[in-house]
């Protein structure tokens, strides 16, 4: 793998660092990136963008937030087509009947509204969406941070649900024009190595360095002809991993070929970038290099190859422990070094699962691995999801099933739960291997608070499978001379047109929405004061926070559709306290009333300058986090922190963009600190005064200066800035959130 860090130009079919008497601006014009784009961007301005989707989606943990911040906002018609999909919480496991009555909700908007009801089981988002919405040159917004359907010429983004009320509301996607890096795939994968091991090597290169985050990855090459439409699938949809804003490939034969399958042959058409092309990075892989990979916990860059694992078992399962350390501190022993049985490491648990490895190529080449063979009635147990119900169906048809079941797999309908901790959490201490897509910590279900904790290695399909056949010690697929079956696939689309509702556009708006008692409207939030006195309530000193330890997923999705309860779970993996914290400031105790009047008298006496506006500015929490946000895309992550009276995140530097994007749809200010996380101006219980807030964000001032209270007395002066906001961002963050600015 080579990476071409000072930009690359395509001149034949080839990468060349210089093309005579070409540009850089005319060659960006010609990626595929760009046509796309700009097909899209409603500015007229090329380097300012302001997207209208073509479709957008959301499944049924985001779907019932989104719907009422934009019927509060005054929403009366789906103005695109909206598939609501309902594959995280379609278990109805936990809670009630508040899962359930999500999806009621999900039924009645969509034929109030006019949208697609996708019901549970028949489909995880990204498959169906893959299946029924992708188009060649089309984009789509998602309500999921794996939106990505790139591999079928469709431009695809995975946002907080503020983005996707915007769209709703027949407003706009609003980003500077990314940068476009080339994807650059040569050779062809040896037989054993799958979509998985593709995609975890290129995340193990990038992901530290940032070298594609917020960029477009465009897939180009003649490697890409040497793979499968569904091979396409698996590689794309971990790019969210490397914390790109989107993908996209050339498209071929094997694409038009997809379409056709699932009667969609309109939907296809030739996308190639132009001889010339210029992009501002290259990576360049020969797939025959790659080998079958494992991610070790707890993180998809934390990426070997299982060759390397096997041989170096000490060394690789101590820096994983070190990992460990740093997250979880002592609150727990971690310990994987117990896993070695007789020289070799054994694993619990096998899932193959989702978006990533549901898809109809990897099981199909699990089974051909497992056919005939035992995966032994001992602690290691495999279960699959096929990714919908078309594809389910075809497994059962085609004897894939049947080779999985008697090789001791367990199979599943469709289901996101074991990504996000809803299903198939393994016993404490256990340590589980899976095709999905993240292994953050705790993210498998487990509880460090209760001193519960598991952990998650990613790895391919084929090389699950080949683990199974070994009866759960670690295997890589290619070490099994396996022949291929290569089964053809026939998709079948009846079984949607007989269960999903397709209003075809058309709403009907005397539909009543059928509510549960768990649905509760967002409550009501302030617009930004003059001046703001923020109190320190988390202190997060980690090199990277997911939001899933912002806010947990797994048991709390049953409360997405209710602010005020899910706001409870907030941080509740990371910092337990912060809760009580930062509603003690929204509430002003009588301890917070105290601090307030004695901070406010520390002000006067050293800065009289600001004398009596501490005591009337306005009043909220903040966290610090080095680098916030990277991960999934939930709103939630800022919506809790706002609901719980937060009115800024102070960080290094933000993960994502789509965690900084829900930040402000939040009316929360993106502080950045420039200086570092050693010696901090602020800590834990610190109170931050911030004089001229408000000015600094309308007259588009570049920083504000601010004013840390220590406990001893001691007043330091620091500098923040919030970086670049668009306009409509500034007017979100000065009313308050997105609801108050379309109320206005």
């Amino acid at each position: 793998m080579k990476l071409w860090e000072s930009g690359a130009y395509l001149s034949d079919g080839k990468l060349v660092e210089k093309l005579n008497a070409a540009t850089q601006s005319e060659g960006a014009k010609k990626t595929i990136a760009y046509s796309i784009l700009q097909k899209h961007n409603t500015s007229g301005d090329a380097s300012k963008l302001k997207i209208k989707f073509d479709k957008i989606t959301s499944h049924d943990i985001t779907y019932v937030g989104i719907i009422q911040t934009a019927r509060a906002s005054g929403l009366e018609k789906f103005p695109i087509p909206y598939v609501l999909t309902n594959c995280h919480n379609s278990l109805c496991a936990v809670g009630g009947t508040i899962n359930d009555d999500d999806h009621m909700f999900g039924l009645t908007c969509a034929q109030k509204y006019g949208g697609v009801y996708v019901p549970p089981h028949q489909a995880v988002i990204h498959q169906y969406a893959r299946e029924m919405l992708a188009e060649c040159g089309a984009m789509i917004l998602g309500s999921d941070s794996h939106t990505r359907y790139g591999a079928l010429g469709t431009m695809a983004i995975g946002e907080g649900g503020g983005e996707l009320a915007k769209q709703l509301l027949g407003k706009t996607y609003d980003v500077n024009y990314p940068g476009v890096v080339a994807i650059y795939l040569t050779g062809a994968p040896v037989p054993g190595v799958g979509p998985q091991d593709v995609a975890l090597a290129i995340i193990k290169e990038v992901f530290a360095s940032g070298f594609v985050k917020n960029k477009v990855m465009e897939f180009i090459g003649p490697g890409v002809a040497n793979l499968s439409a569904d091979f396409r699938i698996g590689v794309d949809v971990m790019t969210t991993e490397t914390t790109c804003l989107s993908s996209i490939w050339e498209t071929d034969g094997k694409v038009e070929e997809w379409y056709a399958i699932h009667g969609r042959v309109g939907a296809y058409k030739e996308l190639k970038p132009q001889n010339g092309a210029y992009y501002d990075g290259a990576i360049e892989i020969d797939l025959s290099e790659i080998r079958p990979m494992i991610a070790m916990p707890f993180h998809p860059s934390c990426a070997y190859t299982i060759e390397e694992v096997n041989k170096n078992l000490d060394d690789v399962l101590t820096e994983a422990e070190k990992r460990a350390k740093v997250s979880f501190g002592d609150k727990v022993d971690f310990n994987l070094h117990n896993k070695i049985i007789d020289g070799k490491l054994y694993v619990d648990q096998g899932i193959i699962a989702g978006c990533a490895g549901g898809g109809f190529e990897n099981i199909c080449a699990a089974a051909d691995i497992l056919k005939g063979k035992d995966s032994g009635n001992g602690k290691f147990v495999l279960s699959v999801y096929p990714a919908s119900m078309p594809v389910y169906m075809e497994l059962m048809k085609n004897g894939a099933f049947g080779a999985l079941i008697d090789a001791g797999a367990v199979v599943k309908t469709a289901f996101c739960g074991p990504c996000f901790g809803a299903g198939d959490t393994p016993a404490n201490g256990a340590f589980s291997i899976r095709h999905s897509t993240r292994n953050f910590p705790n993210r498998e279900g487990s509880k460090i608070q209760n001193g519960q904790l598991s952990s998650v290695a990613l790895m391919d399909a084929r090389s699950i499978a080949a683990t199974a056949a070994n009866k759960g010690f670690l295997t890589a697929a290619t070490e099994f001379d396996t022949e291929f079956s290569g089964k053809k696939y026939f998709f079948d689309k009846a079984i949607y047109e007989k269960r999903v509702y397709d209003s075809k556009g058309v709403a009907h708006p005397e539909v009543e929405i059928q509510f549960g008692p768990n649905i509760k409207d967002w409550p009501a939030m302030k617009p930004l004061s003059d001046d703001l006195l923020i109190k320190i309530v988390s202190e997060i000193h980690d090199p990277v926070t997911t939001t899933d330890e912002l806010i947990p997923s797994g048991e709390t999705s049953s409360f997405r559709s209710n602010p005020l309860g899910l706001a409870e779970f907030t941080l509740s993996r990371r910092d337990p306290a912060y809760v009580e914290r930062a509603k003690a400031v929204r509430d002003l105790s009588d301890e917070v009333k105290a601090e307030v009047a004695k901070v406010a008298a520390t002000l006067d006496a050293a800065k009289p300058e600001f004398k009596g506006r501490a005591v009337a500015a306005g009043l909220g929490s903040s966290i610090f986090a080095v680098k916030p946000g990277d991960g999934s895309a939930r709103e939630q992550a800022a919506s809790c922190q706002k609901v719980l009276g937060g009115w800024a995140n102070i960080a290094n530097e933000y993960a994502t963009k789509r965690y900084r994007s829900n930040l402000i749809n939040w009316g929360m200010l993106p502080f950045l600190y420039k200086d570092g996380d050693k010696n901090l101006p602020f800590a834990n219980g610190d109170y931050v005064f911030i004089p001229d807030v408000k000015k600094m964000v309308a007259e588009k001032l570049p920083t504000v200066k601010a004013y840390a209270v220590k406990a001893d007395g001691e007043v330091n002066e620091f500098e923040l800035s919030t970086g670049d906001l668009t306009d409509d961002e500034r007017k979100i963050i000065l009313a308050g959130c997105l609801i108050n600015f379309y109320k206005e």
